[in-house]
Order: structure tokens, then sequence, then C-alpha cells
């Protein structure tokens, strides 16, 4: 029988999920801790998901499957694999019900990426190389698609891009930099063209949510990766490209430094590639990672739209207007460059 829980503390995790019913900390009566995940069963017993942009699905193929997590932690061969990468998943327990199923997962000690410096970072980039360099056949639970369904789930007020007043706002005039509205508009007329070169790259399996907030390093080393629900088929590149930026999105790295970042992040994780005998084109590493940024299209128009309000918010927590701008405005104008870059090779 399981140990009684004596506290319980919500962690930060996203809300409008509707797979997520709860992330908490417990401490158990014996003084230790875990970390239960709930996710919660679709009431629609249909195959595809409900209304709204981040509505579940029990279609195991969809990006947002409701069982996804259940399935990576109940496998030893991606388990394996990850260990035998310098990578790591947390120990797991998975207990269904009829409603649900909770995963008792170990509360992993160690840096939070959240606070990683650059090594930590280069440590990351080298393993999810050396795992994502073998050859591997996805299973019946990965998802498909990721990049184009996830980004094309959400409602978007575009117009605001070709909008003179959204961009007249003074927290936009004030803190983006020059070029980025010219930069944006190419990025959102060669959104499909991106998508499209992305979805014909060589494949590799994929995390597809990595970002400090799914990272812990142990004091031994191995990265653990948290938060599988999206794992699935990717481009080559195309974790590392989500990892990057969002770093400096959600306020964990400054952007000042996310060309710095992205240095010395791509060479390692060639380097990783190497080390399990890839033998591809480095250009299409390269192209992975500066096309990925497609993901990122809706971002900017999004934060036109709610450049007036009068609080803000970085990943669920309240954040300082201007410099929250200024940090995503620097990183929105690397990745309409990488995205100019990835056009300029497609012609």
């Amino acid at each position: 029988m399981a140990p009684d829980v004596v506290d319980r503390r919500t962690l930060r995790h996203n809300p409008a999920n509707e797979v997520t019913a709860a992330v908490e900390r417990v401490t158990l009566e014996d003084g230790t801790t875990e970390i239960h995940k709930r996710l919660r069963r679709p009431a629609d017993p249909g195959p595809g998901p409900g209304p709204g942009s981040w509505a579940a699905s029990v279609d195991p193929r969809h990006w947002n499957y409701w069982r996804r997590e259940a399935e990576v932690y109940r496998s030893p061969d991606l388990r394996a694999d990850l260990v035998a990468a310098g990578l790591d998943l947390p120990a797991a327990e998975v207990v269904e019900d009829a409603d649900g199923v909770t995963l008792r997962l170990e509360d992993v000690a160690g840096t939070p990426g959240t606070a990683f410096d650059l090594a930590d970072h280069v440590a990351l980039a080298a393993g999810l190389g050396r795992w994502q360099g073998r050859p591997t056949s996805g299973a019946a639970w990965t998802s498909r698609r990721f990049l184009r369904d996830y980004s094309g789930s959400k409602a978007v007020p575009w117009h605001l891009v070709d909008d003179d007043a959204a961009w007249r706002q003074p927290l936009v005039a004030d803190t983006w930099p020059a070029g980025l509205r010219a930069g944006w508009q190419r990025l959102v007329a060669h959104r499909d063209r991106l998508l499209a070169v992305m979805e014909r790259l060589p494949r590799t399996r994929g995390h597809l949510d990595v970002w400090p907030s799914n990272l812990v390093r142990r004091p031994a080393g191995p990265v653990v990766l948290l938060d599988w629900a999206f794992c699935g088929d990717a481009a080559l590149g195309e974790d590392l490209g989500n990892h990057l930026p969002d770093a400096v999105f959600d306020l964990f790295w400054p952007g000042e430094r996310l060309a710095e970042l992205e240095e010395a992040c791509v060479p390692a994780y060639l380097s990783g590639l190497r080390e399990v005998g890839w033998d591809g084109d480095p250009d299409d590493l390269r192209l992975g990672v500066a096309a990925s940024a497609v993901k990122y299209a809706w971002l900017l128009p999004l934060m036109l739209a709610h450049a007036g309000d009068a609080t803000f918010r970085a990943y669920h927590e309240p954040a300082d207007g201007p410099y929250l701008y200024r940090q995503r405005g620097i990183a929105l104008a690397h990745l309409a460059r990488r995205c100019d870059e990835a056009i300029r090779r497609l012609d």
C-alpha cells in the first residue's frame, strides 16, 4: 500500500490543456516527495478532439492524445535509449482508474532547466543528438504531423501583422527591434512552405516540448526530460529549434545571449549525432533548427493583440510588460532571420 499523502502543492503547468487535470508535488507520510500528474480521460468518445486549441483526443496519433504520457513511462525501450544517450526519464508508476490515469513520478533532484547555464544547455543538445541520431520506428501511440497540427489549432489574429495601429502601440513601438514587422510578414507568407520542408527533412523521434521547464539535470550529469505529452515523429533538429527560443520567450535565458546559446548548442547536437554514427548532411540539421521557427508564427500576432493589456504573464506567471516584450522581441527577430535563411536555402 502506498504511503498516505500529507501535503499537496500545485506546480506550474498549462491549465488550458484538457488532458492535464492536475500537476502536484505531494509529500508522503514518510517525508518523501513525488510529483503526481493526473491525466483526464476525454468525455467525448469520438476519434477526434473536441473544440478549442487544447482539446484532448482519443486518437493515438493526434498531437494531444490523452494517454500518451502513460505509454511513454511504460516503454522500457524508450527509457533505455535515453539513458544510453546521456538523458533520462523520471522513475514512474502508472495508476489507471475509470476516469483517467495518475502518473506517480520521481521528484527529480538536481538543477532545474530554468536555472541552466550554458554548459547545461550544451549537455542537453549533445544528448538530444545522441538520442535522435539512431534509427527508430515510432510506436503506435506517437504523434504525427505535430508541428502543422499544433500550430494550426490556435485562433490567431493574423491581420494584426499588417495593422499599422497594432504596431504603433507604445509597448510594441518602444521595445521591438526595427525590421521585425517585415521579417514576420515574410515568415507568415512562407508559413506553409516552411511547414512542408519540416515534413520533408530527415525523420527522428522527438520529445516535441523541449524547453527549460521540462528539464532537470541530475547531480551525476544526465538531463531528465519531463512532460512527454506530444512525443512523436519529428524533423531532425526540431526539438533543438523549439528549445532555444522558448528559453527566452518565458524569461529563462536572456534574449541578448540567444545567438550565443544557438552557436554553442547546434554544434553540440551535431557532435552527438556523429557519436552514434549519423552520417547525414549537416545542412539538413541547420535547416531543421531554422525552419522550426515556423511553430511560433502565431506568437507575434497574439502579442500584438495583448499589447494594451493591464497585466502580463510569462507561462502563467506575472511578468513586467516592457521587459517581457523586449526579450520576446529579440527572440522573434532572431527567428525571423533564421526563417529568412531557410527560405533562401529553399530558393
